[in-house]
């Protein structure tokens, strides 16, 4: 991997994210408690034996470089060649922001250039997936591809959301529509699809080819799956890796976290019996800040008959420095430092660092982000109508978004 260079792309705005994404950008949004949505693909290149890392930021990028400093500076030594630099816009070529993926890479050519890669490898930070990416360039060297696409198997009715692309006998991708209204299904079974999850290995020369090219066409979105890959297929060889879980040989777990719903079900599946995304597994750690945060605790035992309080979370999650005291947590994540008091219950909840619920408050199906108090006797998730009145972000499912800095003590009953 030494004559390959990664280049993350995290500038994402993540605009059906909101509120998570008022104050940050998407790849900083926290996931699962501890870690933020960019540790995971930061975490498949250190593993994957990728060391030289350009992260391409955008929107709200504060929140996000101070996490990689934090976080990912010290797994990786200058002096040996390996590096992980944040990369702002350079409005190099223009004044404006990027235009597009293709676009993003092309700003920041130079600096790509400069490092003289075989390969460059184009991720997006905002996905929760671990992966391999060590077959996957060396399946793009043995095709002697141009380029080669990460692909996984959807659903039709999810593909309109994905590039799709169809393939030969020999993982030649012939045809390629960016986010179709009318997908097109696999031969063999006409209801999946194959979708680009937007993981690229190019041929470094290729590549700085293609992103001249395009960047002098007026009519070009300057995108990847819009401009690019579409552009290649006729004359070059674009080739389709397909994502699998390496120990069962089935479709592996990949997730776009880009909807409050979305992102809500990814983060509950960690808190079942055996997740899908296995954040236990110590063959492939996933890395994040480790604040040093005293364990989390759990007190009040039962109390005469009647009116017990007793600390506990039943199937969840709950970080260091949470303090669970006389409350009831049950299919809920729990951040660093959260405190939940005497009877308070919280219930298939998402509460981000340093969230504190009041006595008796009651909530439900809640995502409550950073610094968030929750008055005394408080009831958040119970009716939606009332909810929305209360200028709570509810989606159509019914979930409570609670955005960063919201003062609740208006809520309070004088």
């Amino acid at each position: 991997m030494r004559d390959t260079l990664t280049v993350i792309l995290a500038g994402g705005r993540g605009s059906r994210l909101e509120p998570l994404t008022r104050d940050r950008a998407k790849p900083a949004v926290p996931f699962g408690g501890l870690y933020r949505i960019v540790d995971f693909v930061l975490s498949n290149c250190l593993n994957s034996g990728m060391r030289r890392l350009l992260v391409l930021t955008q929107y709200k990028a504060q929140s996000l470089d101070r996490h990689l400093n934090l976080a990912w500076r010290g797994y990786f030594c200058r002096e040996l060649g390996e590096f992980i630099d944040v990369v702002p816009p350079q409005q190099r070529f223009t004044d404006n922001w990027y235009q597009g993926t293709a676009d993003a890479v092309y700003q920041n050519i130079y600096a790509i250039e400069r490092e003289q890669p075989k390969d460059v490898v184009v991720l997006a930070g905002d996905h929760i997936y671990k992966m391999n990416y060590g077959p996957m360039v060396d399946f793009h060297r043995k095709m002697d591809a141009d380029i080669t696409i990460g692909t996984l198997r959807v659903s039709r009715s999810e593909a309109r959301q994905f590039g799709v692309m169809q393939t030969d006998g020999t993982h030649r991708v012939t045809g390629f529509q960016e986010k179709p209204d009318d997908p097109v299904g696999l031969t063999e079974d006409p209801e999946v699809c194959l979708a680009s999850m937007g993981i690229y290995v190019f041929n470094a020369k290729f590549l700085y080819e293609q992103l001249c090219d395009d960047a002098t066409r007026d009519d070009s979105e300057h995108d990847f799956g819009k401009n690019i890959i579409p552009g290649a297929i006729k004359d070059h060889l674009v080739c389709a890796f397909p994502f699998l879980d390496e120990n069962r040989k089935v479709d592996a777990y990949w997730r776009d976290v880009g909807t409050i719903d979305a992102y809500y079900e990814a983060t509950m599946d960690l808190i079942r019996v055996d997740p899908l995304l296995n954040l236990y597994d110590q063959q492939w750690p996933v890395r994040a800040f480790q604040p040093m945060l005293p364990p989390p605790k759990f007190v009040f035992g039962s109390e005469g008959k009647s009116n017990h309080r007793r600390g506990e979370a039943l199937d969840s999650i709950v970080c260091q420095g949470a303090i669970v005291s006389g409350g009831s947590v049950a299919r809920s994540v729990l951040g660093p430092n959260v405190r939940i008091n005497s009877y308070a219950s919280v219930e298939d909840s998402i509460l981000f660092e340093g969230v504190e619920v009041e006595r008796r408050c009651r909530l439900r199906r809640v995502i409550i982000d950073k610094g968030v108090r929750i008055p005394a006797e408080i009831e958040i998730g119970f009716d939606p109508v009332a909810d929305r009145k209360r200028g709570f972000t509810v989606t159509e499912s019914g979930l409570v978004v609670i955005a960063r800095g919201e003062d609740l003590t208006r809520l309070v009953v004088k």
